[in-house]
């Protein structure tokens, strides 16, 4: 697996090892032996809304948006997280801002692989693949109130 990561955005130096973090994540929810690449941008909320804009129609920023590259490339894709609405929702939830990360890291992936939640079957399964990978980051079940 081949991952870019870039850092644009304010407030992702909340998290000291955050390069190191992407890299767990990413390797934890790709296919063993894969050699696909993935970049990955922590952006800013402004940037984000943009993209959310340009690419779905969407207004305002949202925690994660992932873009599948064609089929037949090299590439798997792109995920852009949003640091504003990730340490918001962290806080909400009462989780740690690297534990969310990790979690729309893999969340994001996950979709440059296929899965989807737009029904409850779908989401369901994502949901199970994701606690599967994020226990075994030492990470507990995001689903759980």
């Amino acid at each position: 697996m081949n991952l870019s990561i870039a850092t644009e955005g304010k407030g992702w130096d909340a998290i000291p090892d955050l390069e190191e973090l992407a890299t767990r994540a990413v390797t934890a929810a790709m296919p063993k032996e894969s050699e696909a690449e993935v970049s990955l941008l922590f952006a800013g909320d402004a940037q984000v809304a943009e993209l959310n804009r340009r690419w779905r129609g969407k207004q305002g920023p949202t925690n994660v948006l992932s873009f599948p590259a064609p089929k037949g490339r090299e590439a798997l894709g792109d995920i852009v997280l949003a640091s504003g609405v990730v340490a918001r929702e962290a806080g909400e939830q009462s989780k740690s801002f690297a534990d969310h990360t990790t979690h729309l890291i893999v969340h994001g992936v996950l979709h440059l692989l296929g899965f989807d939640h737009q029904s409850d079957s779908e989401a369901q399964e994502m949901e199970a693949r994701e606690i599967i990978i994020l226990e075994e980051l030492g990470i507990t079940n995001p689903y759980l109130s």
